[in-house]
């Protein structure tokens, strides 16, 4: 470990001053090629006057310096040059500095050679008889001043890199030691050396008590066993190979429900079932065997293995499964199933006997449109239920891929009551929405298909010139949004099952006025997974009041 420490802070170490040595030449390039230009352009102010005043004859007269004065007529002609015979120079009117100067009174320009790696800077001016003065400095690139300074900078490194490797090597030695001298033994939480290894020290301490406890809870093994078993809901029975009970559990005795206790009687004797009697008589024979059967009123998954000892059977071992849950879960899966073909089938018949008489010509051209309709309106149903299906499968697998996100409950009320509009419209019923802005953690679609159903069940069931109230409201912890009508609500004894799938109370007014008869049961679900209740109030003929209490506010940004 301390190795890894010595290695992490010689690394981190070592990057830093590569990375603050690059930093600082790229920092210090610019910077210092501003200020050549700045001198060289000053430079320009103090020389071009006299260059005006007496032309090239003042620039001879000059001793030679650092840097290169150049004189250029107006057309590109080189008049001068301190380094070179201007006569042997091109024309330079295609200079980007000389350009820049004619144009604009002053040039500057830069040039990189990357075979010497230096670059040359570049500043000129125009004077006032039309020519230009350029005065040009050679400087070293970053790279080139760089590897000039390479023996001081790898001195610094080195020199710095010593140290570092001090530091990192003592700082290392002093993480690890009072690691090393912690006794495993006695991991008291008050030892740790560090705060951040008390957790690990408060675990190592009661691993140390657990196995103490094991070893101690092996010496007394059949009254664990007995415990155990005792606590298990599932019924447990050990019966020799004759069928006697040699031990059980408190669950068997509550399932099997005898008539006085077990211990030492025949299992004939207690299961009066012939179909438990033959699974036991399956497992006496040498086989596994396993059933669900009905058991007092409850329906129970039997579990019958021999048990051998060196290929003689030596007793049998019955587990009997509580599983009435599960079986009426299949029960109703079942019926859902059978649900769902029925009202599948029933726009699917309408739709095909539709197509059918289309198909033979039996209908006149003027009924067509008038017999698309119903199978389109047909249609139309089939996809809703087939979509309402799809929905309360999610739900029940909890399979919804997009998360819970803020949403305004009272916005997105407004705008399910604004889609029911015309058919709020045509039923002649009024819509209103009240309360204030209240935002909640929740899934935009599922919710919005729970305000839907709830309104529009709400306007289906309505009375002429009826009336539907939003209302949107929000205290400390709850935020609640209820569904009021005016309707013919909802007889009590069928309060309790208006949340059921495929369950309607008036089937044939239902029919006619359409639905799936999953809205309210996606409700139902809607609300489970936003850990929501609902809460229902119906009295007949006056109308019914649904709630749905969301467990707390959200916060706003």
């Amino acid at each position: 470990m301390s190795k890894r420490i010595f290695r992490a802070m010689m690394g981190v170490t070592l990057t830093t001053l590569v990375v603050s040595v690059a930093l600082f030449t790229a920092i210090l390039f610019p910077y210092f090629e501003a200020r050549l230009a700045n001198e060289l352009m000053n430079e320009l102010a103090y020389i071009s006057p006299n260059v005006e005043a007496e032309g090239a004859a003042w620039l001879e007269q000059l001793p030679k310096g650092e840097n290169r004065l150049t004189l250029i007529d107006a057309d590109g002609t080189v008049l001068f040059d301190s380094e070179a015979d201007p006569a042997a120079m091109e024309n330079h009117a295609d200079r980007a500095e000389v350009r820049q100067a004619l144009a604009e009174g002053t040039g500057q320009s830069s040039r990189y050679s990357e075979t010497l790696a230096e670059k040359t800077i570049n500043c000129a001016v125009r004077l006032s008889g039309g020519q230009v003065l350029r005065i040009s400095s050679t400087q070293y690139s970053s790279m080139a001043l760089l590897i000039s300074m390479i023996q001081p900078v790898l001195l610094v490194l080195l020199f710095a890199a010593l140290i570092a490797a001090a530091i990192a090597y003592r700082l290392s030695s002093r993480l690890t030691k009072p690691l090393n001298e912690i006794d495993l033994e006695h991991p008291q939480v008050n030892q740790a050396p560090y705060e951040e290894l008390k957790p690990l020290l408060r675990r190592l301490h009661h691993q140390n008590r657990q196995i103490k406890e094991q070893i101690q809870q092996l010496k007394a093994q059949k009254e664990q066993f007995t415990a155990i078993t005792d606590n298990m809901r599932e019924g447990f029975l050990v019966l020799d190979p004759a069928g006697q009970v040699l031990s059980h559990n408190s669950s068997a005795t509550l399932l099997l429900q005898p008539d006085r206790p077990l211990e030492g009687r025949s299992i004939r004797d207690i299961a009066l079932d012939e179909e438990f009697l033959e699974e036991v008589q399956s497992a006496q024979a040498g086989e596994h065997s396993e059933r669900v059967l009905p058991l007092h009123g409850r329906m129970c998954q039997l579990l019958a293995n021999p048990v051998y000892e060196e290929d003689v059977l030596t007793g049998v071992v019955l587990v009997l499964l509580d599983v009435t849950e599960q079986h009426q879960r299949e029960v109703l899966r079942r019926e859902f199933s059978a649900n769902v073909s029925h009202e599948l089938k029933t726009p699917l018949t309408s739709i095909a006997g539709i197509a059918e008489i289309m198909k033979n010509g039996i209908i006149a051209p003027r009924d067509i449109p008038h017999f698309a309709g119903k199978i389109y309106d047909e249609s139309q149903r089939l996809i809703q239920l087939v979509q309402d299906i799809i929905r309360i499968s999610q739900l029940d697998e909890n399979n919804i891929l997009d998360a819970p996100v803020p949403v305004d409950l009272y916005g997105r009320a407004g705008q399910v009551l604004a889609q029911l509009e015309q058919p709020a419209r045509d039923a002649g019923v009024t819509l209103a929405l009240r309360g204030e802005e209240a935002v909640i953690q929740a899934v935009p679609a599922i919710l919005d298909e729970m305000i839907h159903n709830l309104c529009e069940n709400a306007i289906k069931y309505n009375r002429p010139g009826g009336s539907v109230t939003v209302t949107v409201r929000a205290d400390a912890a709850h935020v609640t949004l209820e569904v009021a009508d005016t309707g013919i609500g909802i007889a009590p004894e069928h309060q309790s099952r208006v949340f059921e799938r495929f369950y309607r109370v008036d089937k044939s007014h239902s029919k006619e006025i359409g639905g799936t008869g999953l809205g309210l049961s996606i409700v139902k679900h809607g609300a489970a997974f936003h850990h929501a209740q609902v809460e229902l109030e119906s009295t007949l003929g006056r109308g019914t009041t649904v709630r749905l209490i969301f467990p707390e506010a959200a916060e706003t940004a």
